[in-house]
């Protein structure tokens, strides 16, 4: 079964369970990826000979030796081809045209989306997964790790999961919400937490975890404020961060 399960232990104490995608699941998606760079590689070729052929680029002079004009045809192939993956992942937030089709994202082994970093590093090590041909490092590397993931993945602490779980998009938001706010990701599980649950529980008890959040979020608020401070206007401060709008 192309399967398994990876769990996190989140802030508030609650397990999260991500499935972990397998050979099968990358060998589909990575297939769609190769495809689509192939075609967009040799559209640029095409596209640049008829350029060429109606002397928008002028071409090269019979009696020169025509280095840069097979350069200009070359390297931007070449750059489509090779930059595809990292681009789209850091456009896309760890997904790309084909892990999207197999319905798998990257993300980090606590579930946040990928640093440009990560994935630079990730993609990096494609020179290395892809030896000696047909991706044969990466591929075994796959089969014997417990996570499913090539080297290029455990450089940069990356893993590949299937994308059909309001768990993971949870996480993945509230990576992106740590990034927007300078806040840490356990503070705003923590926040996103007390709203869901602020209709089940008592206003004093509301109130109670509400401030106590938002003085571990800002040590240095004022606690006699935070005291006088209602339990509606204490709820609209939480979501005001959540919404990106309080950042520290």
């Amino acid at each position: 079964m192309d399967r398994d399960e990876f769990t996190i232990a989140s802030a508030t104490g609650v397990e999260v369970k991500l499935d972990v995608a397998g050979a099968g699941s990358r060998a589909y998606a990575f297939i769609i990826d190769f495809h689509i760079r192939l075609i967009l590689a040799i559209a640029w070729f095409v596209a640049f000979a008829l350029l060429s052929i109606g002397h928008v680029f002028p071409p090269p002079k019979s009696h020169d030796t025509p280095t840069t004009y097979i350069l200009a045809a070359i390297l931007p192939a070449l750059a489509i081809y090779f930059l595809y993956h990292p681009v789209a992942e850091v456009l896309m937030r760890g997904r790309t045209p084909g892990k999207r089709t197999a319905k798998v994202r990257l993300v980090t082994t606590s579930g946040a989306t990928p640093s440009t970093g990560a994935i630079l590093i990730r993609n990096l090590f494609r020179l290395v997964d892809s030896l000696p041909a047909l991706y044969v490092v990466g591929l075994a590397c796959t089969l014997v790790t417990a996570r499913n993931v090539r080297i290029g993945d455990l450089a940069a602490g990356t893993m590949l999961v299937h994308d059909r779980t309001d768990a993971l998009a949870a996480l993945v938001a509230l990576g992106s919400l740590a990034g927007q706010t300078k806040l840490d990701t356990a503070a705003l599980e923590v926040a996103r937490d007390l709203l869901e649950r602020w209709r089940t529980l008592e206003d004093s008890h509301r109130a109670m975890l509400a401030r106590a959040l938002l003085r571990r979020i800002d040590p240095g608020a004022d606690r006699l404020s935070l005291e006088m401070t209602d339990a509606p206007d204490l709820r609209a401060r939480i979501e005001s961060i959540l919404r990106g709008e309080a950042a520290q």
